[in-house]
């Protein structure tokens, strides 16, 4: 039991960092979950889904190319563009 504590502890401590910086309480969890609650993967894709959205993408497809593009910007920008 206090393994799951742990880990319940240490994912609300990541969720209140992301939300502290300005994303959304929904895009934070649904982000965490994408990543099996990886701090890092989370606020890389979040940071690219902010990024990309000014841009004038659709979140949507930026979600979708991002997971598939594994975060990594310029992959993920140019599946954009070329849609």
């Amino acid at each position: 039991p206090s393994c799951c504590l742990l880990q319940f502890l240490s994912y609300l401590g990541a969720c209140d960092r992301l939300l502290k910086q300005g994303y959304e309480e929904g895009q934070v969890e649904e982000a965490m979950e994408m990543f099996q609650y990886s701090e890092k993967k989370a606020t890389e894709f979040l940071r690219l889904l902010a990024q990309f959205n000014d841009m004038g993408f659709q979140q949507n497809e930026i979600k979708e190319v991002l997971l598939l593009c594994e975060n990594q910007r310029e992959k993920a920008l140019e599946e954009l563009v070329m849609k």
